[in-house]
């Protein structure tokens, strides 16, 4: 059987009068007014030539999106008035937390981050684990791809994104911490999950996640976290942790994919059972 499916648009939204609305983004709001920085105003004033009394939107990256007027129109710190927010902006109906060794080609790495914030993810930790060939990460210039993604997709929520983590400090922070939701591991070494329960497949995961919401009937938000090993995969003690700390075997199918590939896999399968 073949499909084929034929996207009309660069960019898909549903048709709203958001749809081809640029936003701006800043968290500098004080009393009432929004200072955006040198690289936002330059894009304002600059690029898209605002001026002074131009209504602009502005997204705070806490869920609110602003609408606003333009009061001061300078290339490297424009200000804007606040005249009305509209909250729980591009918002989705989950809690995800997705916890992925960096790869080693960090393009690759980047791509999925600007992926999973484009269909909506809470959190990123980027994970070193015994077996992680990139053993450093850029934390800013990581902020910088997730607030551009978060622009373009209509998100008033910024990720969350961590520093380079342990795996150990990952776990210490769930048992000290807790974490109220799912949580699986995939890992790819079959001789290890030979003596270990049954994977679950993804649609079952995501199928729990939805249930775990449908049980809740409002009054919290399902939450999922999903970890993703790299390259040379978890090892067999990263494994174990996991298992000890009550995270479920997770399957991905019968293919090899890449570690940005399955971690893009896991964020659109919860996309599209809760969004779409």
């Amino acid at each position: 059987m073949e499909v084929m499916v034929i996207l009309g648009l660069a960019g898909y939204a549903k048709k709203s009068i958001f749809a081809d609305m640029e936003v701006f983004y800043s968290n500098d709001i004080r009393d009432g007014r929004i200072r955006l920085s040198p690289e936002e105003s330059a894009h304002c004033v600059k690029v898209l030539r605002h001026r002074v009394g131009d209504e602009v939107y502005v997204s705070g990256g806490d869920g609110n999106l602003y609408r606003c007027t333009l009061e001061e129109a300078d290339s490297r710190a424009a200000v804007a008035r606040v005249l009305s927010v509209e909250g729980g902006f591009g918002t989705h109906p989950y809690r995800l937390w997705m916890a992925v060794a960096p790869t080693k080609n960090i393009d690759r790495f980047e791509w999925f981050t600007e992926k999973a914030t484009e269909m909506g993810v809470d959190r990123i930790t980027p994970l070193l684990c015994a077996h992680s060939e990139r053993k450093v990460y850029n934390q800013e210039r990581g902020q910088r791809v997730i607030v551009a993604a978060a622009k373009q997709s209509l998100k008033g929520k910024v990720p969350q994104l961590d520093g380079l983590t342990s795996f150990r400090a990952l776990m210490e922070e769930l048992h000290s911490a807790g974490f109220t939701g799912q949580k699986f591991i995939a890992y790819c070494d079959s001789d290890i999950a030979a003596g270990l329960n049954t994977r679950v497949p993804l649609t079952g995961a995501v199928a729990a996640v939805k249930t775990e919401g449908e049980a809740a009937a409002g009054e919290a938000l399902p939450g999922a976290l999903f970890l993703i090993g790299p390259e040379g995969d978890f090892s067999s003690e990263e494994i174990a942790a996991a298992m000890e700390a009550g995270f479920t075997p997770l399957s991905l199918g019968p293919s090899r994919l890449r570690t940005e590939t399955a971690a893009a896999l896991c964020v659109a399968a919860v996309y599209t059972a809760l969004c779409v």
